[in-house]
């Protein structure tokens, strides 16, 4: 696990209040990520498919947001969708935000933390569960809080 600068009154493994300090620069956070990370969560990269710490995960927790700490989605909703990346059918409320993105030449809805920006992949309508939705979010935007 990458080390990542923390408030001054922050104490990792300390309740909800455990955050990242959220950088107010691109400089600040590519001090913060690994340059994979930084692709993916700042310049809307894709990590490669089945290569994500996450994609096979079955440990119970929440799924945080690597840029900012912000809680993300629970380990009760996730699922194997078989695309290689870890998927969730419904996001915590009010964690993520949807956005159009034509940029394949298709229409797609990305999905990104509503804490600090970062892209964290795209919502699909062809979900398994109930609700309909596939959350699919590269691994390298995660970090899992076990409880």
């Amino acid at each position: 696990m990458i080390k990542r600068p923390m408030l001054p009154s922050d104490e990792r493994g300390s309740t909800k209040a455990s955050r990242p300090h959220v950088p107010e620069s691109e400089e600040g956070y590519k001090e913060m990520l690994t340059p994979e990370e930084y692709a993916v969560l700042r310049e809307k990269g894709t990590e490669a498919p089945f290569t994500g710490e996450y994609v096979h995960e079955k440990a119970d927790g929440t799924y945080e947001c690597k840029a900012c700490g912000n809680p993300l989605f629970s380990s009760d909703v996730k699922f194997d969708s078989g695309t290689g990346w870890p998927s969730f059918d419904i996001a915590l409320p009010g964690a993520v935000e949807s956005h159009r993105d034509g940029s394949l030449g298709t229409e797609r809805i990305e999905i990104t933390c509503a804490r600090c920006g970062s892209h964290l992949g795209h919502v699909f309508d062809d979900g398994p569960t109930s609700t309909g939705k596939r959350y699919c979010v590269n691994s390298v935007c995660l970090d899992l809080e076990e409880r």
